[in-house]
């Protein structure tokens, strides 16, 4: 009798040691990422609906450049861009978002003949944008009644003029980073719309905005991409 009793205690603390363990855990199915997170990569989902937003990294500008790499042309010590997220799905995936602005300021060149920046602004907005799991592609995208559209407004010895640009392709591509939370686009092909002689004939624009934050959120969190 003492014998069947030791028996069905042992069986019932190893059931119970067995339900309790890591292993038994491990089969249960890990929660799937989504392709945008908050606070870390696979961390909290961003929701739809959340609005993102960064500014030029500190200590960087943002630029217009009149050729690929170049260094003449028109910097910005102030940029920034607000985006809505419209979709976060599982990763892997695409994660798609609205930018509804995108701002200049604090601007100068050293365009031969141009004595001042009066203004740079994004026309346009809102801009569909995309972004894609493992490579971390950002693609910015207009239509054919919306293009991606970027107007200066450019004080010369001759006068104040003002100089369009259109995006080459209608939309410009950049990379996000999760080691500074960075969205990065270099030498994004612009060729001039409308303007006079003295505005440059294409314009390349290269920046780098850090972090990218969810400002929605408690917080502000910064923002991943899985």
């Amino acid at each position: 009798m003492r014998a069947y009793r030791s028996i069905v205690v042992i069986s019932v603390v190893t059931a119970a040691a067995f339900a309790g363990s890591p292993a038994w855990a491990a089969d249960e199915p890990a929660a799937a990422s989504t392709v945008l997170t908050v606070e870390a990569p696979g961390g909290t989902a961003v929701a739809v609906g959340d609005v993102l937003t960064a500014s030029v990294a500190a200590g960087t500008t943002a630029d217009f450049a009149t050729a690929a790499g170049g260094s003449t042309g028109i910097k910005c010590s102030q940029s920034a861009f607000t985006a809505t997220v419209t979709d976060n799905p599982e990763a892997p995936g695409v994660a798609s978002e609205s930018v509804t602005a995108h701002t200049f300021a604090a601007c100068t060149s050293n365009i031969l003949g141009v004595t001042r920046v009066n203004s740079v602004t994004v026309n346009n907005t809102p801009f569909a944008t995309t972004v894609e799991s493992g490579s971390g592609t950002v693609t910015v995208s207009g239509t054919d009644a919306a293009p991606v559209q970027t107007t200066l407004s450019l004080g010369t010895i001759l006068g104040s003029v003002t100089c369009v640009y259109r995006a080459v392709g209608n939309a410009i591509t950049g990379v996000s980073a999760n080691a500074d939370n960075s969205i990065s686009f270099a030498d994004q092909a612009f060729t001039k719309f409308s303007g006079p002689v003295t505005c440059p004939g294409s314009g390349f624009f290269t920046a780098r905005y850090a972090p990218v934050l969810d400002s929605t959120a408690t917080g502000s969190p910064a923002v991943f991409t899985n």
